[in-house]
């Protein structure tokens, strides 16, 4: 795996002075929700840079070994399944690359979303709750935590106030919400405020979703 994602990057209108870095879910590419950026709401002016990484492609054993676009790899949706911590520690490192590259090109890491869909979510979760300087915030779409029993003693002091947007859809016959729920649970016990969404949908997005999270950036980045 190299050592950087490759990814789509939509500037606004005006100079930004936010991003947000928005992941795809397994066997999709960065091109998955470039055309969400719309229904968001920003309105024209918005100063947000977009980017959309691509997930490296490898086999993935939950697909029986099938190649495709992976963050990490996945022996099992279930949460008492082994885990490719080895996988979900490079891929930390390469989006903390990312976003230490966006901070040197003059965005305060104050700033940096980290969004996410499905095992997009669960890496930027991940990365986030990690991560040694203070984001914006960080969405999980239909995701989950991963590394669960580690959180409590890698959390970094910076995050700890990081806003969290958690959304799943009731329906979701792929990552169950109850998933997406326990993951909610487990990181309101380790000390963080979440905000949690259900939607009556599948293992997708959905337009009231892609409106809340529109303002939930709003939101952010007027208290920043």
């Amino acid at each position: 795996m190299g050592m950087v994602f490759d990814a789509i990057t939509i500037e606004p209108s005006k100079k930004a002075d936010a991003v947000v870095i928005w992941l795809h879910g397994l066997g999709a590419d960065g091109y998955d929700f470039v055309d969400a950026v719309p229904t968001l709401g920003l309105g024209q002016d918005h100063s947000i840079r977009f980017i959309f990484p691509h997930a490296p492609t490898q086999p993935v054993t939950l697909n029986n070994n099938f190649v495709m676009p992976a963050w990490y790899d996945i022996f099992a949706l279930e949460f008492n399944a082994p885990e490719d911590e080895k996988g979900i520690r490079e891929a930390e490192e390469i989006l903390g690359k990312l976003i230490n590259s966006v901070i040197t090109q003059g965005i305060t890491s104050t700033r940096i979303f980290l969004l996410g869909f499905s095992q997009g979510g669960a890496l930027a979760i991940h990365t986030a709750l990690r991560f040694n300087k203070s984001l914006a915030g960080v969405g999980v779409l239909s995701g989950w935590l991963p590394l669960r029993t580690l959180l409590l003693k890698e959390q970094h002091v910076a995050n700890a106030k990081i806003p969290i947007f958690m959304a799943h859809g009731s329906q979701d016959p792929l990552v169950p919400e109850k998933m997406g729920q326990y993951s909610c649970k487990l990181i309101k016990e380790a000390g963080h405020e979440v905000d949690w969404h259900s939607y009556p949908m599948e293992h997708t997005v959905c337009l009231p979703e892609l409106n809340d999270i529109g303002k939930w950036i709003q939101e952010c980045l007027h208290t920043t």
